[in-house]
C-alpha cells in the first residue's frame, strides 16, 4: 500500500485534525474563566469535606 501524504495509517487526514484542534483550543477560552470566577474556593473545600464525610459513613457500615 501507498503511503499517501498528510493521512495516517488510518485514513485520518492530519491537516483536518489540527485544524479542528485548533479551533476548539481558541474556544477554550469561553468558558474557562467564566465558570473559573463564579468558584469559590472555600464552597468547594466545603463540599469536598462533606463529600469525604459522607464516604467515610458509607464505609464503615
Amino acid at each position: 500500500m501507498a503511503k499517501k501524504s498528510g493521512v495516517t495509517q488510518t485514513g485520518t487526514n492530519i491537516q483536518e485534525v489540527k485544524q479542528q484542534n485548533a479551533q476548539s483550543a481558541g474556544q477554550q477560552g469561553q468558558f474557562g474563566t467564566e465558570f473559573a470566577s463564579e468558584t469559590s474556593a472555600a464552597e468547594v473545600k466545603k463540599y469536598n469535606q462533606q463529600a469525604e464525610a459522607k464516604k467515610s459513613q458509607n464505609s464503615s457500615k
